[in-house]
């Protein structure tokens, strides 16, 4: 099948074996079907690339589904299949999946091999910072399908264990206060609200608003952490050395006369890199001293046996290219990856334009089955995936 991550080559490649997590789901019994469109190298939150083109909602066709894995959450919420393989380095799996209605879960850090997925990176932090998961249209799924991709010795991973919903402590967020951060959509937040009481209502929890006063330092701890990162297959890779780069000055100039046949995220990441290189290192220590901050207000409030409800993304699925506008946004999903938790995508239903909206549950490292216990009664109380209209427009 395809291997070229949407990259426009003079030769396609393709995959000579099977990524890890493919040969786990084959010998379960799972049929691939296909390999699924994504933005170039897997690098935006909407799905675009000048090899296969645009993919888009099911819910609108005039709207993207997402990214980066928004082809497989098309179609998921189209209903053209019941299982997906998504992976996720800030959202790509759960933002797809809340504008399409649909389950996304970023698993915890080495629950999942992630050989053979292209991008890849050989920096030590990838596997901590980067996850593959399963995206699925019920529930359900979700805790089959993750013991199936996950690695051997990961037997105890407490996925069939049975949750007592009564027994967990459950925190809400509706914003993280950031001055970069667009309003959260009020139909969210009212959506948010629902379920918080939902859980008290009828399982009689007291739902507590989190104060995690780090948390305002999300975007730039994370987008920090994540430029830390080196060795990341991109469109600079001059040889077999991913840290041996082309000119990124010759790529802009190239994007900006109409020349590169790369899209203009790759083109921004090798600008933000070679700017977040120059930073003073003062500057960079204070960032990574306020994720682990964050990590730890999130350890401690969480504990064993806690889960957040927080938003997934500022607003529901949107026109191309309106992701640019609302970048900072990607902060409510980036941030877990940075802090190493994992977080189930949950859909809670329709906003006033039909649009699927969700929110996550986030629980901490190597509490899944807590976060997929939530999605399970969600989905029960708020009906989980809707079919979308049969002309796949809004009136």
């Amino acid at each position: 099948m395809s291997n070229n991550a949407g990259v426009k080559l003079k030769h396609p490649v393709k995959a000579r074996d099977d990524a890890d997590v493919v040969k786990r789901v084959r010998i379960a019994g799972g049929i691939p079907i296909l390999v699924s469109n994504t933005p170039e190298l897997c690098m935006c939150w909407e799905t675009f690339n000048n090899v296969t083109g645009t993919s888009w909602n099911p819910y609108d066709t005039r709207r993207t589904p997402g990214g980066s894995s928004g082809g497989e959450a098309a179609l998921l919420g189209s209903g053209a299949s019941l299982l997906g393989i998504a992976s996720d380095i800030g959202g790509s799996a759960r933002l797809p999946a809340s504008f399409c209605g649909v389950y996304g879960h970023k698993p915890s850090p080495g629950w999942i091999g992630i050989d053979g997925h292209t991008p890849t990176c050989d920096d030590p932090a990838w596997p901590t910072f980067f996850t593959i998961g399963p995206m699925v249209r019920y529930a359900q799924d979700l805790g089959m399908f993750l013991n199936v991709m996950a690695k051997p010795g990961l037997e105890n991973n407490r996925l069939n264990e049975e949750v007592q919903l009564s027994d967990l402590k459950v925190f809400y967020m509706e914003s993280f206060n950031s001055n970069v951060l667009n309003r959260i959509d009020p139909e969210i937040i009212a959506g948010i609200r629902k379920v918080v009481n939902h859980f008290e209502n009828a399982h009689k929890l007291k739902v507590q608003k989190a104060e995690l006063p780090d948390v305002k330092h999300a975007f730039e701890a994370s987008v920090m952490m994540l430029m830390k990162l080196d060795g990341v297959d991109t469109i600079f890779k001059k040889g077999s050395d991913p840290r041996e780069w082309k000119s990124v000055t010759v790529e802009v100039l190239k994007y900006m006369t109409g020349m590169s046949s790369h899209i203009l995220t790759n083109v921004m990441y090798g600008i933000l890199k070679k700017f977040a290189n120059t930073l003073p290192n003062s500057y960079k220590k204070m960032m990574y001293d306020k994720n682990s901050a964050i990590k730890r207000q999130f350890k401690d409030l969480l504990g064993e046996n806690g889960v957040l409800i927080c938003p997934t993304f500022s607003s529901a699925a949107h026109y191309p290219y309106e992701i640019f506008p609302k970048i900072c946004d990607v902060t409510y999903m980036m941030i877990f990856n940075s802090i190493g938790l994992p977080v189930t995508q949950c859909p809670i239903g329709l906003n006033k334009e039909g649009l699927p909206i969700g929110v996550q549950i986030v629980g901490n490292a190597g509490c899944d089955h807590l976060t997929i216990a939530m999605a399970r009664e969600i989905e029960r109380a708020f009906g989980g995936w809707q079919e979308p209209p049969s002309n796949g427009a809004v009136a």
